[in-house]
Formats: structure tokens, sequence, C-alpha cells
């Protein structure tokens, strides 16, 4: 294999470099806005240097109840992952291991409902919650956002089931085994990284939703993001308090996915070598 050559490599890593600081800088303005004073964070020109401020930390934490919306966020994004996980095991069982000539029409449509804007169903949606009580409740979110992700976990463990090789299910069946017992004792093992990382990702896109949470909830359902927009009045944008409360709220997900993160690229890659 022919070796590059050291100026290659070196511009190569200049471009990475390159790429990390464009997508590492946004994350860093964030938060050193978020050790200012508001004063300081709305000047015209942008201030580098200057004494920091726990002010706006002080003032997400204990004068805005951000543990309210902590755990708001950590219900709805781990309530409807369950949700999802339980719904989708089976389904993409079925579609990989009981195929019918329905099955490509229907993974074709579930893909297809990820297209439609939300905007367009939240009259309906929103009609619905208020007549069964579900505005402003974490319940409400933990439904929609497990309908919302459902479409991409079924896609995601379709493609890890379709690397389980169907002899060793065929053994099973031959022995007597229940299609539970085969599901939970042979398909779900054998894809577990897949499961975990499609999990995860669930859970990711859950905690980042905003539409839903915003429309939907006010005070008693709300989520980080309800508490994020809050400090957005008509009074002004607050920016050093508003990048204290985005780094509270991106800041347990961002710890989950450091710790994760082995687990996450081995799941993402599950079956990619054969």
């Amino acid at each position: 294999m022919h070796q590059m050559s050291w100026p290659a490599k070196l511009g190569l890593n200049a471009l990475a470099w390159l790429v990390c600081i464009l997508m590492f800088f946004p994350v860093f303005w964030l938060i050193l806005t978020s050790f200012k004073t508001n004063a300081l964070a709305a000047a015209e020109d942008p201030v580098f240097v200057f004494w920091p401020t726990i002010a706006g930390y002080v003032n997400a934490i204990f004068d805005n109840n951000y543990l309210h919306y902590l755990l708001n966020s950590g219900i709805t994004a781990i309530g409807s992952t369950l949700i999802c996980m339980l719904l989708a095991i089976p389904a993409a069982y079925s579609m990989v291991f009981r195929r019918s000539k329905y099955t490509d029409s229907t993974l074709l449509w579930m893909l297809s409902t990820k297209m439609l804007p939300p905007v367009g169903v939240l009259l309906p949606i929103y009609v619905v919650y208020k007549n069964i009580h579900l505005l402003d409740s974490a319940l409400g979110l933990v439904f929609i956002y497990a309908a919302m992700n459902l479409p991409i976990v079924v896609w995601l463990l379709y493609t890890y089931f379709k690397d389980v090789p169907a002899a060793i299910l065929e053994a099973a069946e031959i022995d007597g085994a229940s299609l539970f017992t085969t599901l939970s004792r042979i398909v779900v093992p054998l894809s577990l990284p897949g499961i975990l990382s499609t999990g995860l990702l669930a859970i990711v896109l859950a905690w980042n939703e905003s539409f839903w949470a915003i429309n939907l909830t006010n005070v008693h359902g709300a989520t980080l993001a309800v508490f994020v927009s809050d400090f957005k009045s008509a009074r002004g944008q607050f920016w050093a308090s508003m990048s204290a409360a985005s780094t509270l709220s991106v800041l347990p997900i961002l710890v989950a996915g450091w710790f994760t993160q082995r687990q996450l690229v081995r799941g993402l890659t599950f079956g990619a070598v054969k």
C-alpha cells in the first residue's frame, strides 16, 4: 500500500484540527459566556478576558427551579426510550425473521413519517391532549417522544437483527424454543451492542427535543428546553443567564455520552465487519 507523504499527513492533520476547532468553538463560546455578566455578554465587541462570575448558574439553579426541569427531561427521555424499545424490538424481529410482502412498504412508510413537519400535526395533538388532560404533563411528552423516535429505533434494530444468523434461530425452533425464548435469549443477547447504542440515541433525541416541549408544556411537565427558552422575555435576552442554563441543560447528556462513548461506537459499528 502506498504510504502518504509527510506533507500530506501534515495537511490532513491541520485540516482535522481546523474542523475540530470550528465544531468546538460554539460550545467554548457558550461556556465562556455563561461566566459573564448579562451586560458583558450583551456587549457589541466580544470579550475574551474578564473576571468570571457564577451568578448565571446561581440564578438558573436556585432562582429558576433547575432540578424540576432536569427531572422532567430525565423522565421523558428514559420513559419514551423504554416504550420505544418495548415496541421496536418485537417489531424489528418480526420484520427480519417473519417477513411478508408488506414488510418493505411498512418500513418505508415508517420512515416517511419522519418527513412530516411537526407543526402540521400540532393542532390536532394539542386538542386531543387537552381533552384527555395530558397538556403540561411529562407523561404526555413520553408518548409524543416515543412516537417520534419509534421509526428510527425500528429501522436501526432492523439492521442489527439482520446480522443475526438465521440458522441459530432455526436450531432453537427445532429444539422447541418459544418465540419469547428465541427473542429474549438469542436475538437480544447477540444484538445487545446495537440495542444499547440505539437506546442511547433515542435518549439523546428525546433529551434534545424542544418543539413539543415548548408547545405542549408550561410548568408542571416542562423540560430543560422550556427552561432555557424562559430566559428570553419581553425585556430582551439575558445572554449570560441563558448560556448558563444551556450549559446546565446539555451537561448531563454530555457526561452520559462521555462515559458511554465506547458502547455507542461499538453499537454503531456492530455488524460492520464480517
